[in-house]
């Protein structure tokens, strides 16, 4: 049984998904919880507080699927297959996240990209750049590790339309082809770009 404060949390992820965080209201919100706005307001001290909880309670469970990654006894290309399947699944399987992220990244409110960024995706951001210094150590990790996270949103965005276009087949909607096909992509880059380099 989620809690009062878990239950606000849940409708906000939906309706910041589906109204982006400036077509949402408090009053809103409450009406959609079935709760008054000052029980809103008695766990959150703010709109700002209340998103940015949201955002971090529709994360948690995602960072113990990452975590399993990095702790993992692999190689760099094992972990790099395994986190680009693990963000993909991610995307696929929570659109309200996937959707919700997409409309604050549209957005871009420099406050609110920095409250994501440092309060919620920097240790995953750090760990990914890590695994591009191990990857291409002569190669700016920033732009390897932001690629890498472009490539997979962009397939998953892009996947309704794809699947109207000639030579789509079925197991082009399986997350393990897909992963696997972003992983080669990646992984052929990386080794033309370390050859160019030398």
């Amino acid at each position: 049984m989620l809690s009062s404060k878990e239950k606000i949390l849940s409708e906000a992820i939906v309706l910041f998904a589906e109204k982006g965080y400036s077509g949402l209201s408090m009053r809103q919100l409450a009406t959609a919880a079935n709760i008054s706005v000052a029980a809103i307001y008695h766990h959150f001290p703010d709109k700002n507080a209340l998103y940015l909880d949201a955002i971090r309670y529709a994360f948690s469970g995602k960072e113990r699927v990452f975590a399993q990654v990095w702790e993992s006894e692999c190689s760099a290309e094992e972990k790099l297959a395994r986190f680009v399947r693990a963000l993909l699944e991610i995307m696929l399987q929570d659109r309200n996240f996937h959707c919700l992220m997409q409309r604050e990244i549209m957005e871009a409110n420099p406050e609110r990209m920095h409250l994501l960024a440092q309060g919620v995706f920097n240790q995953q951001f750090c760990l990914l750049m890590q695994l591009a210094n191990e990857l291409a150590p002569e190669q700016d990790a920033h732009l390897i590790a932001s690629s890498i996270i472009a490539l997979v949103d962009s397939t998953v965005k892009c996947q309704p339309l794809n699947k109207n276009f000639p030579g789509r087949k079925p197991e082009h909607d399986l997350p393990e082809v897909i992963a696997t096909h972003i992983t080669g992509l990646l992984l052929n880059g990386l080794k033309k770009v370390n050859t160019n380099a030398c």
